[in-house]
């Protein structure tokens, strides 16, 4: 929900009235029971998964600390062709990128019989602050893909964020599953998982004889276990 109305005929008007009125206002002709899978898309959030959709600088949105670029651009002759050999050549590895911290996933598909492509990439934070990343931390990998697209400026151009926002595409909608998890927290979650079951493993070769240990250690694997529900 975005700023309550000044129409001072609706300042009585409850938080719960305001969501019907302004999902009636959109969605008007939809049936019943999608208005309320709507207001219950609007009224139930899970504040350990608290997103938005802010702007995630000079373009993209942003929802919690995951932000998204979607950029078309048109391609050189063979560009596409080119950029096959290269994908073919890794089998689709792009590991180098792994460098760029706040990279979570980038993914590039050609359309319009191979004369256009789209490039689209989730990332952690603002919009200059990952441009940045990718002229000082894979600026070769940058030119080698970009350069089949028409015009590209080169990375460590001056001109080169004008020629990404030039290209780049707002999302109209935008979801992220974990939006407060970054690529550092996973990688960090990932580290404390491995540690975490090779102490348990150990603890359980070498059970501990105090109870009250014991009783922990019990709790403790069993909340693991237990397998996470999407139905929140």
């Amino acid at each position: 929900m975005t700023d309550k109305t000044t129409d001072p005929r609706l300042h009585d008007e409850t938080w719960l009235q305001e969501v019907r009125r302004r999902i009636d206002a959109v969605a008007h002709d939809a049936p019943h029971l999608a208005k309320i899978a709507l207001e219950a898309m609007v009224r139930k959030h899970n504040p350990d998964l608290n997103g938005s959709a802010k702007s995630a600088g000079r373009a993209g949105r942003q929802s919690g600390n995951v932000s998204e670029l979607t950029a078309i651009a048109p391609l050189k002759p063979g560009g596409a062709e080119r950029l096959r050999r290269i994908f073919d050549l890794t089998n689709g590895n792009m590991d180098g990128a792994q460098r760029v911290s706040t990279l979570h996933d980038m993914r590039f598909v050609f359309f319009d019989d191979d004369t256009r492509i789209l490039f689209a990439t989730t990332y952690d934070g603002g919009w200059d602050a990952y441009i940045n990343d990718f002229a000082t931390k894979i600026p070769d990998l940058m030119d080698l893909l970009f350069a089949n697209v028409e015009g590209w400026p080169g990375i460590a151009s001056p001109a080169v964020k004008d020629f990404i926002a030039g290209h780049q595409i707002d999302a109209a909608g935008w979801f992220v599953a974990n939006p407060q998890v970054t690529v550092v927290d996973t990688r960090r979650y990932q580290r404390m998982d491995k540690a975490l079951n090779v102490f348990l493993d150990a603890m359980a070769a070498d059970p501990p004889r105090d109870e009250t240990t014991r009783k922990a250690l019990d709790a403790l694997g069993s909340a693991l276990s237990q397998p996470e529900s999407v139905d929140y």
